[in-house]
């Protein structure tokens, strides 16, 4: 399929374009672009100008497309060939997916058509909320469905049982009923409603009771309504001892425990009916960065209140009266379209816990562990450097070797300076530990701490805590601006006492974590100019001073949207003088309009491209005279795939560039990310062969799009090999036990 980049690869140019990053990028240029493409001439083949058309045609719906790849992930949870408990995690992510579209997007959509507490009635919001509505309450009925259905009777059958009370026997009754009265009730605290006990804090996506009463409380008054609070220092998953279990493990939800005993909190009085409920609320953070004098202070104080945001989803059981359902709604100030009965437990999610509890390995993939690049396993990294750039492909190959990487530099005596960003990076991680030793050893460590991470403030302001006592200093970036750049670079003094940098640039986060589940790039180099840029990106973040005229790395704010629109029109260009151009590009989501229309344009000129978008996705590919030369495929497999990778063409340079930043306006206009060259003929060829040539062969886990923003699965046809990416890249980089696809 890319046989003609290899075919040529070795004869090409080293053209890099100048960059020109002064100041940040703005808005006419996308006004500009959008010009452009809609009052676009013929070209020389003679083809009919773009027509004018509204917004609504030539984009995609953002949260439709973002429900859309959750419909994805849920397809992999309803594949039979996919092992039993992994189709469960599947569908556990489906449900924290939505808990964070809830916290976040619909949030913040709720917040910005907000007046004086009013929700605004403009009837396209309404109908947008209303499109948003409707299809989340079909995805949350089709993931219980197949819970039910599928996934908890098939586990039962591998002797795996999650058991409701009513398929409790009584000696596993009695059981329970002990683990209840011993572990659960002292910890639990009822509060019946009435004025001196008004409805009470409900913390953010907590599993909860509401129960209805009759009679007269102690005091003979009729309080009817009372509110349980499950203890969160509980487990949510229980199991039974073995000798309970019968034919293989017996568990029970946290919920089910209570559910079951409910009626012993309230003696003397009648329980007419109850249910569980879950609120989800604005997770989203809010410091006014102009004001604030002290971020890391500010944001301290923010985080203490995150947990009781505005509502903004309501779930409760299935058979919740609608007495109680709308009590419930009331008291969050919610509307009926955001009510999700569920046939099961209200969080989804805590079923991920029942995953780690069995040992069976057939039930799950097969076992995989990345296989360290033997070249790279004894050498020390800064001679190695010297000769050769490095490039490692996760969690194919190991991120442990940029671990060693910053160890190394923290324990080297000739390394005088270690600069680092860390947006992610986890509450344990051993690189953050080597910051920390080489601070203590008095090398200068200048850490820049993205304390806007959202989801990660907390961990992150630990870790700037910990650094600041050993000695490091730490800044937190760009008030305004999120700092989501990959960059770690080290400073050495070599022979004849020169300095000389060594730096390492991602697509992924420092996370030893997800760098074992997430797909993602890391160059490390020695290159001069690439390593001096990182330098000079340092600086520019923590000096707040202008950035230089960079050659090699684009920077956001400032160049990298009008960088990546450049690429796009050179192609363009190449296209109409009559020779061959090609763009591929492959990130997590594409919805930045000035750069969509810039790939339409280039479309209309004959640039055939290919775009590989896990997520959501704005673009609408082949619409004649429009996008009739672009395909947009996602892939959807046991990895989720989160390398930034652009391809162009460009004549006979093929340019590779590897990134931090999607296509979306937060990370070209919002955020600092970097872009950066892959330099080395080799190296290109391996990004070309291993990051964009598998996927767009894959037909085992690829979906298309169509002009209509249908997603359709990507099947092998009659007689074909079946091909997935995933797989193909276990084998010939890691180390899989079983090679079947």
């Amino acid at each position: 399929m890319l046989a003609y980049i290899y075919d040529t690869l070795y004869d090409m140019q080293k053209t890099m374009p100048n960059q020109d990053a002064h100041s940040p990028a703005t808005e006419p240029e996308e006004v500009k672009d959008i010009s452009h493409v809609e009052n676009k001439t013929a070209n020389k083949q003679g083809k009919q100008n773009v027509p004018e058309l509204s917004r609504s045609v030539i984009f995609l719906d953002r949260e439709m497309s973002q429900i859309a790849f959750n419909w994805r992930v849920l397809a992999q949870a309803e594949d039979r060939s996919i092992p039993l408990l992994e189709r469960l995690k599947y569908l556990c992510i489906v449900g924290s997916n939505l808990d964070e579209f809830f916290e976040v997007r619909v949030a913040s959509l709720l917040a910005q058509n907000t007046v004086d507490g009013e929700l605004v009635q403009h009837p396209a919001f309404q109908a947008m909320l209303k499109r948003v509505s409707d299809e989340c309450h079909q995805l949350a009925k089709r993931q219980y469905e197949l819970l039910n259905q599928e996934i908890l009777p098939q586990l039962s059958q591998k002797g795996i049982h999650l058991l409701r009370h009513s398929e409790r026997n009584e000696a596993q009754r009695a059981w329970v009923k002990s683990y209840f009265e011993r572990e659960v009730r002292p910890l639990l605290t009822p509060i019946g409603l009435d004025p001196a006990h008004p409805f009470p804090q409900v913390v953010n996506k907590s599993l909860n009771f509401i129960v209805s009463l009759a009679g007269k409380d102690a005091f003979g008054r009729g309080t009817g309504i009372a509110i349980v609070k499950a203890p969160r220092v509980l487990p949510r998953i229980i199991r039974l001892p073995d000798e309970l279990s019968n034919d293989g493990m017996a568990f029970c939800l946290l919920s089910s425990v209570i559910h079951s005993h409910i009626e012993d909190l309230f003696n003397g009085r009648e329980v007419i009916n109850y249910s569980q409920f879950r609120v989800t609320r604005d997770s989203d953070l809010w410091v006014d960065e102009e004001e604030v004098k002290n971020l890391r202070q500010a944001l301290q104080g923010e985080l203490q209140t995150r947990q009781f945001g505005a509502a903004v989803r309501l779930e409760v059981a299935k058979n919740c009266p609608e007495d109680l359902s709308r009590f419930l709604l009331e008291q969050f100030c919610l509307d009926s379209d955001r009510l999700y009965p569920v046939d099961g437990p209200v969080n989804m999610v805590r079923l991920g816990e029942l995953v780690d509890h069995v040992k069976q390995p057939n039930l799950r993939f097969p076992p995989f562990s990345a296989k360290a690049v033997g070249k790279y396993a004894h050498a020390d990294i800064f001679t190695l450097l010297r000769k050769q750039d490095i490039l490692l492909h996760h969690p194919f190959q190991p991120f442990q070797t940029v671990i060693d990487f910053i160890r190394s530099a923290s324990q080297d005596p000739s390394v005088v300076a270690i600069k680092q960003t860390i947006y992610r990076t986890g509450m344990n991680s051993d690189l953050m530990e080597s910051l920390i030793t080489a601070a203590r050893l008095g090398k200068e460590v200048t850490v820049i701490v993205e304390l806007m991470a959202r989801f990660d403030e907390e961990a992150n302001i630990n870790w700037a805590d910990k650094l600041q006592r050993a000695g490091a200093q730490v800044v937190y970036g760009v008030v305004g601006l999120k700092t989501h750049a990959k960059l770690a670079l080290v400073i050495r003094r070599e022979e004849g006492g020169t300095l000389r940098h060594y730096a390492h640039l991602g697509t992924g986060n420092y996370h030893p974590s997800t760098t074992r589940f997430y797909t993602d790039f890391g160059l490390l180099t020695a290159h001069p100019g690439v390593a001096a840029e990182v330098n000079e990106v340092f600086i520019h973040l923590t000096g707040l001073t202008k950035p230089k005229k960079l050659d090699y790395l684009w920077l956001a704010p400032f160049a990298l949207q009008p960088q990546i629109i450049k690429a796009i029109r050179n192609e363009a260009r190449i296209a109409r003088e009559g020779r061959p151009a090609r763009i591929i590009a492959k990130m997590n989501a594409l919805l930045d309009e000035s750069v969509i229309r810039a790939l339409y344009a280039a479309s209309a000129d004959g640039v055939k491209i290919d775009l590989i978008i896990r997520g959501a996705c704005a673009l609408r590919p082949g619409v004649p005279g429009l996008s009739e030369n672009i395909k947009v495929r996602s892939i959807i497999g046991r990895f989720l795939e989160h390398s930034r990778i652009y391809y162009f063409r460009n004549d006979l340079a093929h340019d590779v560039y590897l990134a931090s930043a999607d296509w979306m306006n937060r990370n070209l206009f919002r955020r600092i990310e970097v872009a950066f060259p892959v330099l080395e003929k080799s190296l290109k060829k391996r990004v070309i062969s291993e990051g964009l040539e598998p996927y767009l062969k894959d037909n085992v886990n690829a979906w298309t799009l169509d002009s209509d923003g249908r997603y359709e699965r990507k099947k092998a046809r009659a007689k074909q090999v079946r091909f997935c990416a995933q797989q193909h890249l276990m084998q010939t980089l890691g180390s899989l036990a079983d090679t079947e696809n």
